[in-house]
């Protein structure tokens, strides 16, 4: 397919998400927690993550099944099929086999073929670092109508007698389409990793000959990952801006990886973002990885928070040790 002369700007022009139906309460979790001797509570939960909720995936859902059943409602919300497309990325750090790429089985899913289809591997910060790589794919001319998904089941490497670490994430996924255009829609993005802190959050585990070989758990240096992640979000935020030639006081709505609380709060304190501009969806989501932030995205779309005009930041950060940004004009 020859996608054309190199469009001069790309724009997002649907969203969707999508949510296993089982969803745990703290109280939920506490009590399953409780039946093998881990001891955590609510008030404990809530107080050092702002996390109220998480969801959980059936045995029998794959992460190209969340993935899949966002994609529909990003297309449908921009008007788009999926024989429209012509880029699908997949942001994921639990995919469904080693190979092939859970893009490729979304591509099978939705009906269609022909598609480049990669996924890209940034845990947290995947959905921007895949954001950004479609972009440049649509300003190149080498795509025109790109699908972008975060897609992820966090649950499956979970140690669930750490309570330190399985409280914190949750299932789910989200996606955009992003389209070729005439007016500016994603207006400055910059991407970052240091590989020095490779070991503060990482499931060190791999397959070799048949079995598991190492630790197939999620493994978490908490402090060590939250010193990190305000530092660098701050960072992107303002490198981002200054690509752009604008400053905070421009940003109408701040979409920070949905990790914890906290980072939110500190994030948006260093930037002098008020709270009401942040947009928050940890406390029913939990940390769902590279799916948090286009959750977070279309959540506040379909309720009507963001609206076509608003400047929205996103931000992600996570196990690399990765972080980067997209500014963009909604």
């Amino acid at each position: 397919m020859n996608p054309g002369p190199a469009p001069r700007h790309s724009r997002i022009t649907g969203t969707g998400s999508h949510l296993p139906a089982l969803r745990l309460s703290n109280q939920q979790l506490v009590e399953r927690l409780a039946a093998d001797g881990i001891e955590t509570s609510d008030d404990w939960i809530v107080e050092r993550t702002g996390i109220r909720a998480r969801h959980f995936a059936d045995p029998a859902e794959h992460c190209s099944d969340l993935a899949t059943a966002a994609a529909r409602k990003a297309l449908e919300a921009a008007g788009c099929t999926a024989a429209d497309l012509d880029l699908i990325i997949v942001a994921t750090s639990t995919p469904d086999m080693v190979f092939p790429s859970t893009a490729c089985i979304v591509q099978r899913k939705l009906g269609v073929h022909g598609a480049a289809a990669f996924d890209v591997q940034a845990v947290c910060s995947g959905f921007v670092y895949a954001l950004t790589l479609a972009d440049a794919m649509i300003r190149s001319g080498g795509a025109r109508c790109a699908l972008v998904i975060g897609s992820e089941v966090f649950s499956r490497i979970l140690d669930f007698k750490d309570r330190t670490t399985c409280v914190l994430f949750g299932d789910g996924a989200g996606a955009v389409v992003l389209q070729a255009s005439d007016t500016p829609g994603i207006v400055a993005t910059d991407l970052h990793a240091d590989g020095r802190h490779v070991d503060i959050l990482c499931t060190p585990g791999t397959v070799s000959g048949g079995a598991v070989t190492g630790d197939p758990l999620l493994r978490m240096d908490g402090q060590a990952v939250f010193k990190l992640a305000v530092g660098v979000l701050e960072d992107v935020a303002r490198s981002t801006l200054a690509k752009a030639g604008r400053s905070a006081d421009d940003i109408d709505w701040l979409i920070p990886h949905q990790a914890n609380i906290r980072i939110l709060q500190a994030t948006a304190k260093r930037l002098k973002i008020p709270m009401e501009k942040v947009v928050v969806t940890v406390d029913a989501h939990g940390n769902t990885s590279a799916a948090s932030v286009p959750l977070a995205l279309d959540t506040a779309v379909r309720s009507g928070r963001i609206a076509r005009g608003d400047t929205v930041m996103l931000q992600g950060v996570g196990g690399g040790f990765t972080w980067g940004a997209v500014l963009l004009d909604f």
